[in-house]
């Protein structure tokens, strides 16, 4: 029997390691190739692993192997490394991202990594023998690509609109990377925007961008093991499925839902500290502009994967054992002895707010009088100041709050569009369909016109299923608040939480305010 060749990009990362892991016990009918950073990490990470299929391990750059493992020692910001990857393969499973934080301090890097890579791997697909209609491309893409969606907007589906929080660049490249994969001439590909994945190592979450996210973040996580044996588990999906050339919302379902407000206190409480109140100041967590979400479409992803495994609450078993025994020791004498408790609340408090003054901070933030930091995350310095204490005036949490879905401007129940169909859906988001004729193919790309007069072509997927619009709109800089103003579509997601008489602009470069 031939095996099939699998490139698995980012297989060090916490999905990406999980999926190898996955993929590794599937070797008998896959062959696998990675194509790696040769960092001194990267290296220990595969080491044994090349050892298993008889490879000798090499410093720096190189290709190395044997028995069903090739490695390119190289970058994905490097086309020809990225060629040689793909050169008779027959899948490729991307769970690679330059991530936040990192992202947020290295904004280069997250665009080489996140969209030029993206761009890179579909041109090498393309201009294999037969590849646009052979080799299936199944990236992962990000919840971040809509943005801040609180109550009474917490539920989202695919198909709303695409809408970067200010200053996220990192949800900039992944946006172009997924669109560039739904404009491409590939024949099976999939999307799947990826929620937040919770990891066993919780104490690496500790950094100060857990302030930017609002207390009253309704969240629909996702474990690194399930997504992991999730992309994987696309290997199983026939080419007849209905699939392929679709994004998806790839989340844990309703038992890995949670507010981040609980999902804090779990941690907290876990590790002998209390609740978040006891440690934090209430203000330091930012009041709108982040992301994440509950999904009320991700149950269709789980249709054809399977990545509906783990609970919220199984994710804290995975936690409470993964904990170093010494933590497991203060955890127990800090629940026994009140007094200890007390102390590390008071060196816990201190940590957490040096955090919050770091220049990534929302402290750091105000302290230094960044104003558009300040009204993008909080409205205004008055709104920051007017934070009550914890306890008091909580937005409401539980019960869940009531939420509408997002209207998507055209008829979803119909099974075949037509050209009207694709004109109110262009004139309701502000703008217009400049294409006369329509053959009815979803992917058969038209000229469109926003609000602002910029002329594009997109598929009619791309922009009534997948949610994206005109690509000059999309940010930097950012204008949310005049594009609302003209496009009902997107103004939906975007009043909720701000008001008609915002009048922002955050120009090209301010998210470097921040960069090291």
């Amino acid at each position: 029997m031939n095996k099939e060749t699998v490139f698995l990009p980012g297989a060090s990362g916490s999905m990406g390691f999980e999926a190898f892991k996955n993929l590794w016990v599937k070797k008998d009918k896959y062959n696998i190739v990675l194509l790696q950073h040769p960092s001194k990490k990267n290296k220990k990470i595969f080491k044994p692993y090349e050892k298993k299929c008889g490879i000798k391990p090499i410093p720096g750059k190189g290709i190395v192997e044997g028995k069903g493992l090739k490695i390119i020692w190289g970058d994905a910001t490097n086309y020809n490394d990225v060629e040689e990857a793909c050169k008779g393969i027959d899948w490729c499973l991307c769970p690679m991202g330059f991530i936040p934080p990192a992202a947020d301090r290295n904004p280069e890097m997250a665009k080489a990594v996140n969209t030029t890579a993206i761009e890179y791997i579909i041109k090498a697909i393309e201009s294999q023998p037969g590849g646009a209609d052979h080799i299936k491309f199944v990236y992962i893409g990000t919840v971040a690509a809509t943005g801040d969606r609180l109550p009474p907007i917490h539920h989202g589906r695919i198909g709303d609109p695409i809408k970067p929080s200010v200053f996220d660049f990192y949800a900039i490249t992944k946006i172009n990377g997924e669109m560039a994969l739904c404009e491409s001439n590939l024949k099976y590909w999939a999307s799947l925007r990826q929620t937040f994945i919770m990891i066993p190592d919780i104490m690496s979450l500790m950094d100060p961008i857990m302030f930017h996210q609002p207390i009253n973040t309704f969240m629909e996580n996702n474990t690194s093991k399930d997504a992991g044996k999730g992309l994987i588990n696309c290997l199983d999906v026939p080419e007849d499925s209905d699939f392929w050339r679709r994004c998806y919302n790839m989340g844990g379902g309703p038992s890995c839902r949670i507010t981040f407000y609980d999902f804090l206190n779990e941690a907290m409480e876990m590790n002998g500290v209390g609740k978040i109140d006891d440690v934090t100041q209430r203000r330091w967590f930012a009041l709108r502009n982040f992301h994440v979400q509950y999904f009320d479409d991700s149950e269709e992803l789980n249709k054809y994967i399977n990545n509906w495994n783990d609970s919220i609450e199984e994710y804290f078993k995975i936690l409470r054992k993964n904990r170093p025994f010494y933590l497991k020791i203060v955890t127990y004498l800090s629940n026994k002895i009140p007094w200890l408790k007390k102390k590390i609340q008071k060196i816990t408090y201190k940590k957490l707010r040096k955090l919050a003054m770091d220049k990534t901070g929302t402290l750091y933030w105000y302290k230094n009088k960044m104003d558009m930091r300040i009204s993008s995350f909080y409205g205004s310095y008055e709104e920051f100041e007017s934070i009550s204490d914890w306890g008091v005036d909580m937005p409401q949490m539980h019960p869940e709050p009531v939420w509408h879905p997002l209207k998507h401007g055209y008829d979803e129940s119909k099974e075949k569009l037509d050209l009207k169909d694709i004109n109110g859906a262009a004139e309701f988001r502000g703008g217009q369909c400049l294409s006369t004729q329509w053959d009815g193919d979803i992917y058969s790309k038209l000229k469109w016109k926003c609000a602002f007069g910029h002329e594009f072509e997109l598929r009619p997927y791309t922009v009534l299923k997948a949610g994206h619009w005109c690509p000059e709109c999309l940010p930097p800089p950012w204008n949310f608040d005049e594009q609302a103003r003209k496009n009902p579509f997107f103004a939906q997601a975007w009043y909720p939480n701000h008001t008609n008489d915002e009048d922002n602009f955050y120009p090209e470069d301010c998210y470097k305010d921040i960069v090291d």
